[in-house]
């Protein structure tokens, strides 16, 4: 293990040339440089913010969905029948045209009916439009509050208005309380929602989820260890500047308010392409790339953080483009179109067209959610991103 760990925590990759981690070991009193043992505190408090989260939904959101008339429920249940319940739980959710056939001459039912009861059972594990709605309550909450605390906090930070100020003694930079507070409170609510995961229903895009805020707990915890926070910072206020937005429009849907959901769809998609793809890379990665290569020069660790940071980049790119088209498509028709990672299925047997933004998802279906025309659709994904990173 002894070896493994030398290994691991090479100090040729990790830091600069001619630094080493005894040289970090002992700052001056009073001061503090980040160490791995810190985010060991994300853990426990991401045991907290789940928590917190569960008595918000229930006792919070809940009460303001029941107030904008969204009720709990998913709708009509499919009549207790053990040979398809068997079927479903032991062979396959989506029968193919064989399986509906034998069925029918097994139960003498007609095929129609066989299939309307395996929407209706694949219906009662989806999530309603209630658990949306608090779901979607929580992250609007959380996203605005700690944007709010990033955005006094880099305010007041040199690094904010000169982004040299992310290179210039590095990697002797002190970790500052307001510094590790956001960083270690980003960090745990991501942690907190791979807990969620195995608790709450089930989605769609589980696996794509569970990796995204793997991929999120990485980088948030690479560039903590190589003492990157100052630039980290900036790139968590970059991305949770639109997250909260999007949230607030998936809310607006959920309350059926067409009008407030396409507008705030709209500069959500605004706030995106102005983040994403000019701020990021012309103020972010320039730093990232080229001032810091100036500073402080390339090592190990410098190169993979930049490739992660421009794998980034390209999935910006590829975000923005697939909103750009969800925003023609919603001008053509005179309204954002519905979405939905794991919505009610329509009655339709048409296949919904799914559109991902990686941590976003968006889903068009003809007919609206719950089969009713005209409602906005932007789901997550935290994005943010992770997406969020």
């Amino acid at each position: 293990m002894a070896a493994l760990s030398a290994w691991f925590w090479n100090e040729r990759f990790w830091l600069p040339h001619n630094v080493t981690w005894a040289d970090l070991a002992d700052p001056a009193p009073g001061l503090e440089y980040p160490k791995a043992g810190h985010l060991l505190a994300a853990l426990p408090l991401a045991l907290g913010i789940f928590a917190v989260r569960i008595l918000f939904e229930r006792f919070i959101a809940s009460v303001c969905a029941r107030s904008l008339h969204i009720q709990a429920g998913t709708g009509r249940r499919a009549q207790p029948n053990a040979v398809l319940e068997k079927v479903f739980t032991s062979i396959t959710k989506n029968p193919d045209s064989r399986h509906l056939d034998g069925l029918s001459k097994q139960l003498d039912w007609d095929v129609r009916k066989v299939q309307r009861w395996f929407r209706h059972r694949r219906n009662e594990d989806k999530p309603s439009t209630h658990t949306k709605f608090c779901e979607s309550m929580w992250r609007f909450t959380f996203y605005l509050g700690v944007f709010i605390y990033g955005s006094q906090f880099l305010w007041q930070s040199p690094w904010l208005w000169d982004t040299r100020h992310c290179w210039y003694g590095y990697p002797y930079q002190v970790m500052t309380p307001g510094l590790y507070h956001y960083y270690v409170t980003e960090l745990a609510f991501y942690w907190s929602l791979m807990f969620s995961q195995f608790t709450d229903i089930k989605r769609k895009d589980f696996l794509i989820m569970f990796i995204h805020h793997l991929a999120t707990v990485g980088l948030i915890s690479f560039s903590y260890v190589n003492n990157m926070a100052r630039v980290g910072s900036l790139v968590l206020c970059v991305h949770d500047a639109s997250d909260f937005l999007l949230e607030a429009a998936k809310m607006a849907n959920y309350a059926k308010y067409q009008h407030l959901c396409d507008f705030l769809f709209i500069v959500f998609g605004v706030v995106f392409f102005i983040t994403r793809l000019v701020i990021y890379p012309v103020w972010v990665l320039n730093s990232t790339m080229f001032e810091s290569w100036a500073i402080v020069g390339p090592f190990p660790s410098w190169w993979l953080f930049n490739v992660l940071l421009l794998v980034l980049q390209v999935l910006h790119v590829f975000w923005s483009y697939l909103i750009f088209r969800i925003a023609l498509k919603a001008m053509m028709r005179g309204k954002v179109c519905n979405d939905v990672r794991s919505d009610i299925e329509s009655s339709s047997e048409e296949e919904s067209e799914k559109v991902t933004d990686g941590p976003k998802t968006f889903l068009r279906n003809p007919k609206g959610e719950n089969g009713t025309n005209g409602h906005c659709a932007a789901a997550k994904a935290r994005t943010h991103n992770h997406s969020s990173w």
